[in-house]
């Protein structure tokens, strides 16, 4: 087992997973402190060191709310320390290999976490990556900037930096793959056969290194968990981009609220003083994310990729059962058909006919639709369409989640089962949700590996086939408690019809 690697930093030392055939590495640097005079800059190189620096536990996260103070579902399931480590000091990555040898060249997968670019981190313990580096993986999970600290952005920043007036975080995530890139050999990985994935905040976060010109052909293969949002009743969508003149103005009135007038000021203030602030001004100002600086982000990421204008690699997409439905809010039949003529124009009597529209829910609510999955679709009918063919998978995720609580599919659930870390989970899984799990890992292994998710089982029986989804044969895999299930999506005028308009929606 490769228990110590060379980087271009320095040598590091990791430890024995709970399965001593696998080694992690834990708090790798990949880039300078983004503290003092680094803070909101692009990621700088990181200094060299002396000796083999032992790499055994993970960094501080990245300085966010504090973790596990509320009872809300996600307190519950895995934000649940309080006292976990955290600074500003925070670019680290983390790599779980079974390679015995550099020269093994394993698939390589980058993971970001999710948190609607305001919380998360690696930690997580639902991110464990030691069962898919049983599986001949290379993972690595990567830390990054996220809230003020990662998407501030200012006018001054942008006259003194621009070439990198903003996005810091996502800046941070692109310098985590080139540095993978670099020197993931040393750990036993392909740096040609690399998959960057993540889920909610994670997954705009690939949507968004896609998008980005100069990362084609850093990475092969893509995995969009529950990211590609569109409301098919609505102009915009839960990450859209903002644009750098209105970031700006809010950056602007962020200064203010903390009584600087300069960046060099600003750059003084305590980090967790900055913390504080900014959680008081979310509550009456737009919270900070990506921006349309023309630098990183040139466009919104679903608009270029409906466009084609994304890298070309295979992608595997989807989303859980009951997380964010869409309706469309109307207190009568007259209100309605005023929306939908706002909305879908000369097809809104079309629209007006189907009936998923027959009876309204409590009385103003109309057309329920799983906006994630039309978007999905949408977007994988536009890659078709658009001449490319690298393959495109789509998943919805289905099973039952036991528990008090009766949560349903909730947004981020099968993170659990996706890494196979249930035995982490307080939830009373049984033997089926272990099997699925099992299965879900495997297919996600496999398509880092190949850009095909279709293999063998743990005891050599084939799994059920997923196929891509295309126009001919639009192939969904449902994973359901009793599990997987592949199946031709349904023959149903009302999610086409929303499939097509957001189809035209994106056309930019």
């Amino acid at each position: 087992m490769i228990r110590t690697a060379k980087t271009e930093n320095g040598w590091v030392r990791g430890i024995e997973a709970a399965d001593p055939r696998i080694t992690a590495f834990k708090g790798v640097p990949f880039a300078a402190p983004p503290v003092g005079d680094n803070r909101w800059r692009a990621p700088q190189p990181c200094q060299d060191w002396e000796g083999i620096r032992d790499a055994f536990r993970f960094a501080p996260i990245s300085v966010q709310d504090t973790p596990g103070l509320g009872d809300d579902i996600y307190c519950r399931e895995w934000h649940v320390d309080p006292d976990i480590d955290m600074g500003e000091d925070c670019l680290y990555l983390n790599i779980w290999t079974g390679a015995k040898s550099a020269e093994e060249r394993r698939p390589v997968l980058v993971w970001f976490y999710g948190g609607g670019l305001q919380w998360g981190y690696p930690a997580e313990m639902e991110f464990d990556g030691e069962r898919l580096a049983r599986r001949g993986v290379v993972v690595v999970t990567v830390n990054y900037r996220i809230n003020v600290f990662g998407f501030l952005a200012h006018p001054q920043l942008t006259k003194e930096q621009p070439d990198a007036p903003a996005n810091f975080g996502s800046l941070d995530q692109q310098a985590g793959i080139r540095w993978v890139v670099r020197n993931i050999a040393a750990f036993g990985g392909d740096p040609g056969n690399i998959t960057i994935a993540g889920q909610s905040a994670g997954g705009g976060s690939v949507l968004s290194q896609m998008t980005c010109p100069e990362n084609f052909g850093l990475f092969q293969k893509a995995v969009i968990m529950s990211a590609m949002i569109r409301d098919p009743y609505g102009s915009g969508s839960v990450g859209t981009p903002r644009p750098l003149e209105e970031a700006e103005e809010n950056g602007r009135c962020f200064f203010e609220y903390l009584g600087v007038s300069t960046l060099e000021e600003a750059r003084k203030l305590d980090a967790f003083y900055i913390r504080e602030q900014y959680a008081r001004f979310a509550a009456d100002h737009p919270r900070m994310g990506t921006v349309q600086d023309g630098r990183f982000c040139i466009g919104d990421p679903l608009v270029l990729f409906a466009q084609g204008k994304h890298a070309p690699v295979a992608v595997m997409a989807g989303n859980t059962a009951d997380e964010f439905p869409n309706f469309l809010r109307a207190d009568s039949r007259e209100e309605l058909r005023r929306k939908a003529e706002e909305i879908f124009g000369d097809r809104a009597t079309e629209f007006l006919a189907f009936p998923q529209l027959a009876q309204p829910q409590d009385g103003t609510l109309w057309g329920r639709a799983g906006g994630i999955e039309c978007t999905v679709k949408s977007h994988f009918l536009a890659h078709e369409k658009n001449g490319l063919t690298q393959p495109c998978y789509y998943y919805r995720f289905d099973a039952d989640i036991p528990g008090w609580d009766r949560p349903g599919t909730f947004h981020s659930v099968d993170l659990w089962f996706f890494f196979e870390t249930l035995a982490k989970c307080w939830r009373p899984f049984v033997g089926r949700h272990y099997d699925l799990a099992r299965q879900m890992c495997n297919y996600w292994a496999n398509f880092i590996k190949t850009g095909d998710p279709n293999g063998a089982d743990a005891d050599g029986t084939p799994m059920p086939d997923w196929r891509p989804y295309t126009k001919a044969d639009p192939c969904e895999m449902v994973f359901t408690g009793e599990g997987p299930k592949p199946d031709v999506e349904a023959d149903c005028a009302f999610r086409r019809f929303l499939i097509e308009h957001i189809g035209e929606q994106q056309k930019g």
